[in-house]
């Protein structure tokens, strides 16, 4: 068994999190962390196990003791730093979104290709047990009509932006709600219900877009930023709905409505339960309706497991691109995504990059 290993970009809370599951996987090690802070690199480092730090990144990229590198640094920088390790012949396994827009994205599938590289991003809800077990079973309950799916998780940083906001507290705004780092909620949280649609049906005919934003102070003033939405998508034959928020929560499990029934996730962003509720008779609330069943299979240890272990296995097979977390399919969300941020009138920096 050959032993991937990786070089960790980023020493914030998410790559904290991912190195919980990635180690879980016996052809996985963390060889090295890079940071633009050393006393960053070497903190985390050290609550890690890994034995080199870097500040330069380019000098991680170029280190031969690295097969692979995980971005887990803020959205603005993932093209420059992904196309960096490429063009140094490493593969690349980056947060998600992707990038800050469709341009971008390209860009970067352009570098995997004439490196000869594996780029994907670190999509979790179209990787999990569940969601592929969802995948195979699509079929049985007949024709699709509508998929629903929901994100919304109140932020932390949102009481923090509110202080910013009433000038109690001086500080940058948090970077999942700053324009200038390709931030808001539709990037951070709303790319989790989007991506598994798109994997399942493939791009919409239609997007509508109904976003609230706030202006929050940036470098060239006052600009907004989006705090939740919800967003339809029309299909031939079915329609769609993704409901995101980071100013709210919401325990609305996601839906896949078919002419036979019901496929019910407890959770898009890593579904851990499957209902089926097969079609019945109306009951104009005399009882209970049909008897759902509990579909669910065995969940990995740890939800940030199965991206490496799908990253893992396409070093080794030779192939380029995963199925599910397809370039192509990365693509297409964030081109939905940068249509919606256009309804919104939300842009980034990299939206005006020559």
């Amino acid at each position: 068994m050959k032993t991937v290993r990786f070089g960790i970009v980023g020493t914030g809370r998410i790559s904290d999190w991912v190195l919980k599951g990635a180690v879980l996987e016996p052809r996985f090690k963390a060889a090295a962390v890079c940071s633009r802070s050393e006393d960053k690199a070497r903190e985390f480092a050290a609550r890690h196990d890994i034995h080199r730090t870097f500040t330069d990144i380019d000098a991680m990229a170029d280190d031969p003791g690295i097969d692979a590198v995980y971005i887990g640094t803020p959205n603005q920088t993932h093209r420059d730093i992904a196309i960096r390790c490429m063009d140094h012949g490493k593969h690349v396994l980056c947060e998600k979104p992707l990038a800050s827009n469709a341009l971008e994205v390209k860009d970067m599938i352009s570098a995997a290709a004439r490196n000869g590289v594996v780029l994907m991003e670190a999509m979790i809800s179209t990787l999990s047990p569940n969601f592929r077990m969802v995948q195979e079973r699509i079929g049985d309950p007949g024709k699709v009509r509508h998929y629903s799916g929901t994100f919304c998780q109140f932020s932390s940083k949102y009481d923090q932006l509110r202080r910013i906001l009433r000038g109690e507290e001086d500080s940058p705004v948090p970077s999942s709600f700053n324009p200038e780092r390709s931030g808001g909620a539709l990037m951070d949280i709303g790319i989790y219900p989007i991506y598994p649609m798109v994997t399942l049906f493939g791009r919409p005919d239609s997007v509508k877009a109904d976003v609230l934003t706030i202006d929050v102070p940036t470098s060239e003033g006052m600009r907004p930023v989006d705090l939740q939405g919800c967003v339809t998508f029309g299909y031939d034959g079915m329609s769609a709905v993704a409901m995101y928020s980071k100013i709210a929560d919401s325990r609305l499990r996601t839906e896949i409505s078919a002419e036979g029934g019901i496929l019910s996730l407890d959770q898009i962003h890593s579904t851990r339960q499957v209902e089926f509720i097969p079609h019945g008779a109306p009951t104009s609330g005399r009882s209970g309706g049909p008897a759902k069943e509990d579909i669910t299979v065995p969940c990995d240890p740890d939800e940030y497991l199965c991206e490496f272990k799908e990253f893992i296995d396409l070093i080794e097979s030779g192939r380029s691109e995963s199925e599910n977390n397809s370039l192509d399919n990365s693509l297409t969300v964030v081109e939905i995504l940068d249509e919606i941020r256009r309804q919104a009138g939300v842009t980034f920096p990299a939206d005006h990059r020559d």
